[in-house]
């Protein structure tokens, strides 16, 4: 992204998988390819990931490692035995599968992912917001940035992304979702306090990490996501998808006669009841 050369009143910040395109089935799907790769069973059955499974997930756990190791030590309780070495003995070797697993499955989504298309009216959203002077506009991704960045080349395209003023994917960052430090240093980087940014995510854990750093979040929920209890987490709004002409509508988002403040009542008229 350019250099911040002028200051910012406001930012509209974008997460990708779920909000820019529904690309969690893709990624499920090339999860899957990787476990069959490395020949991954425990007690003599396949590691697969089925649709109610990886819904959970994704709900309570940001990025793609975390995930994995999440589901050997956490659910599971144990590591996996794979086709090419033995079982992990040790929390490093379990490691050393995983970060194998990773780069496969980053490989595996990047074929995939050329069949994503964006969500209703999200483009239309970010293309008002870099069209409005004083207003930074941004994507921060818990994606590992090779397959986060197939994504948005795909489906946001080039010269869109030449105008956006930061861009945040996982491997920017120690700590992932739903830790707030993606969102801080967006925040930090473009010189803004937190509380002068809306965010759009599509999880709980996109959720927590945007509330917890300070900021309005407003989640755009897929058939994944649609049953958290989003308001009880803090968002100013939820709503199924920006395809309303008036919710792809800055002026659904921040005050322009307040200083680009954000609004008090986020799309006030067009969010679902709590």
């Amino acid at each position: 992204p350019p250099a911040v050369t002028r200051p910012f009143e406001a930012a509209l910040l974008f997460d990708c998988d779920g909000v820019l395109v529904e690309t969690e089935e893709l990624h499920r799907r090339a999860y899957n390819k990787a476990f069959a790769k490395y020949g991954l069973r425990i007690d003599g059955e396949a590691v697969e990931w089925s649709v109610e499974y990886y819904d959970k997930l994704q709900n309570t756990v940001g990025g793609g490692k975390p995930k994995m190791k999440y589901h050997f030590t956490q659910t599971v309780g144990r590591w996996p035995e794979a086709s090419d070495r033995p079982r992990p003995a040790s929390e490093a070797e379990g490691d050393a599968l995983i970060d194998d697993l990773q780069a496969y499955k980053t490989e595996m989504y990047k074929d995939l992912v050329q069949e994503a298309v964006p969500r209703p009216g999200v483009l239309r959203l970010m293309d008002e917001a870099i069209a409005t002077r004083g207003l930074a506009v941004g994507i921060c991704s818990a994606s590992t940035r090779g397959g986060f960045e197939k994504v948005v080349n795909t489906v946001v395209g080039p010269e869109r992304l030449s105008q956006l003023d930061v861009i945040i994917a996982g491997d920017d960052v120690t700590k992932k979702k739903p830790d707030p430090m993606i969102y801080s240093l967006a925040a930090q980087r473009l010189g803004l306090s937190p509380t002068s940014c809306v965010v759009v995510e599509d999880s709980l854990v996109g959720l927590k990490a945007a509330t917890s750093a300070g900021m309005h979040c407003v989640v755009t929920y897929t058939s994944s996501t649609q049953n958290e209890d989003f308001y009880a987490y803090g968002a100013a709004a939820k709503l199924l998808d920006l395809s309303h002409p008036s919710a792809a509508s800055l002026s659904a988002f921040f005050d322009a006669s307040a200083g680009l403040r954000p609004r008090a009542d986020i799309l006030a008229s067009l969010k679902d009841p709590r």
